[in-house]
């Protein structure tokens, strides 16, 4: 089995992730540098029968997966997942359709009415891109002056990303919210991230503790995987008064506090379904020659 690991600089995960296929029987695994590649549409660029895509741009990782599926690769996560995780109103709208419970949501193309949709949801209010992650560009706004400042500001900035606003209720989560981790069709861990201020992510210094997978966090989180296609994800959780609320749904996730916070051999999951993944794929396909 050749797989290629698709990368951008080789960051703790991949080198935990490189240990992992190495300690697997019968698996070849070939590091790729996204900042090397050169694409010939309908060809492999390299030999490889499976690519895990760990690309830290998120479009790098997204065009070059379609790439790759174009040459007929198979590639974890595919790139619809990638599309879908990477853009937090389609990510909203999947959950939507598949019953999942979230934060209410308004959405609005003007600072007219991303004034109203924030007044609705009332304050406080949280205003998101539509894409990005690490908590980046996301404002807590406590009144109107503050909701006024935050949407002109955005609307000034230009990118037509900022000009769609995603307005979130802001939910108390008590100075913590849950990351799961979901490898198929198991919730193979979870963590507590815990920070004085209100935004709970490790990458601005949360503190990772570890939160017990029980029956009702699994299903619900795999509920959420199954809305936005499956794979490997890790999928952000609120605890509310209304119950367990999915956040959002990170396609490339990072897990190097996780793996002695949990006791979860994260990366050796990672890499055994891969590799499971696409045997059941070239077992498909050789059935149907």
């Amino acid at each position: 089995m050749r797989v290629g690991l698709l990368h951008s600089v080789v960051r703790k995960e991949e080198k935990a992730l490189v240990q992992a296929f190495e300690n697997l029987p019968g698996v070849s695994l070939t590091l790729i540098d996204d900042r090397q590649l050169v694409f010939q549409p309908g060809r492999k660029p390299v030999e490889v029968d499976v690519l895990l895509a760990r690309s830290l741009s998120h479009s790098r990782n997204l065009y070059a997966v379609r790439l790759f599926e174009a040459a007929g690769v198979p590639c974890i996560n595919s790139a619809e997942v990638i599309d879908l995780c990477g853009d937090k109103l389609r990510t909203s709208l999947a959950l939507e359709a598949h019953g999942v419970p979230q934060p209410e949501l308004r959405c609005a193309f003007t600072e007219e009415t991303a004034l109203q949709a924030v007044e609705e949801i009332g304050y406080p209010a949280v205003l998101k891109p539509v894409s990005g992650s690490w908590g980046r560009l996301i404002a807590k706004v406590n009144d109107r002056e503050a909701a006024e400042s935050i949407i002109e500001h955005k609307a000034t900035l230009g990118s037509y990303q900022h000009s769609i606003f995603y307005i979130q209720e802001y939910v108390e989560k008590q100075g913590r919210d849950i990351r799961a981790f979901v490898v198929g069709d198991r919730c193979i861990a979870a963590i507590y991230r815990t920070s004085a201020h209100w935004k709970t992510n490790t990458a601005l210094g949360a503190v990772a503790s570890n939160c017990e997978v029980t029956p009702a966090l699994a299903a619900l989180c795999l509920d959420a995987a199954r809305a936005v296609g499956g794979g490997i994800v890790a999928v952000d959780l609120f605890e509310s008064e209304r119950g367990l609320l999915v956040n959002e749904i990170n396609d490339t996730m990072e897990f190097k506090n996780s793996i002695t916070t949990t006791g979860v051999d994260i990366p050796g999951e990672v890499a055994a379904y891969v590799v499971r993944a696409a045997q059941q794929v070239l077992a498909q396909e050789a059935a149907h020659v």
